[in-house]
């Protein structure tokens, strides 16, 4: 969820940031601006997260690494264990009201709230067949935005504003359905920050998915990117490569998948 759509008391009550959630599991995504390592460790130690009722004798912060035992916040699974997550998490969270008639159409296929999915083998190869289906839609949806004129940049560019969805989900007459599938493709969490169209407050993103000739990028290929000096920015910039196949960062041997304005880059112009 995005913390900005909790309910949330005034911040620094009595020295604590307080924030009332909407659903029993959230996700609160931090970054750290800092330049100085050490100073990074330094803020990221002083973070703590427990209920506010303990707060007299709050317990330790519960650590878990990403780079352990597979984890990742980013790529869904696929086949049978998709349904099983998907009813995993319908069966401990509200159902909110945009969604109560997605609900109708997960409980003909057996996922509904308060009941086990128990689904018997005819259903097990449909729903499996479905997810393959079913991703290849999310893909082009994300990858093409077609439905989503609001998501192209400008005229004569290749790239798109990758994340074209209101923080509430919600456009005037309508339910931002195909926003929501593109941007939850291909990330994790949105935020009013990142979602913000004010100069000089928050952050854009911009994804390209085509080259200057409109063809899909290749990973066999080799590709280059021009930045003019002095981009309009006032933290960074930062140029990331992601798997199509995971959403994740991309793995390669020399362990590095961006370039930013904060390295020491070389001046081709």
């Amino acid at each position: 969820m995005s913390l900005d759509r909790a309910r949330t008391r005034p911040p620094n009550v009595d020295g604590y940031i307080v924030v009332r959630t909407a659903t029993f599991n959230n996700l609160a995504i931090i970054r750290l601006l800092s330049e100085d390592t050490k100073e990074r460790q330094a803020m990221l130690g002083k973070i703590r997260i427990y209920p506010f009722g303990e707060r007299a004798n709050p317990p330790a912060t519960k650590v878990l690494r990403l780079n352990e035992g597979g984890r990742s916040v980013a790529n869904a699974p696929r086949g049978i264990e998709y349904w099983e997550q998907l009813a995993r998490w319908i069966d401990e969270e509200p159902v909110e009201e945009r969604d109560r008639a997605i609900m109708a159409m997960l409980r003909s296929i057996g996922i509904e709230r308060g009941k086990p999915f128990r689904p018997d083998d005819r259903l097990r190869k449909i729903l499996t067949e479905a997810t393959l289906v079913g991703e290849a839609m999310a893909k082009a949806n994300d990858f093409d935005k077609r439905q989503m004129p609001l998501a192209h940049y400008r005229h004569g560019s290749r790239w798109d504003l990758a994340l074209c969805l209101d923080v509430d989900q919600e456009a005037d007459f309508y339910t931002e359905l195909d926003e929501r599938v593109a941007w939850f493709y291909e990330a994790t969490a949105t935020s009013k920050g990142m979602a913000t169209k004010t100069p000089g407050v928050g952050s854009v993103y911009l994804g390209a998915y085509k080259d200057k000739d409109g063809d899909w990028l290749d990973g066999s290929k080799t590709y280059r990117l021009r930045v003019p000096p002095n981009a309009p920015v006032e933290q960074f910039w930062s140029l990331t490569v992601y798997d199509v196949n995971t959403r994740a960062l991309i793995q390669n041997k020399e362990q590095r998948a961006d370039r930013s304005s904060r390295m020491d880059l070389v001046d081709s112009f």
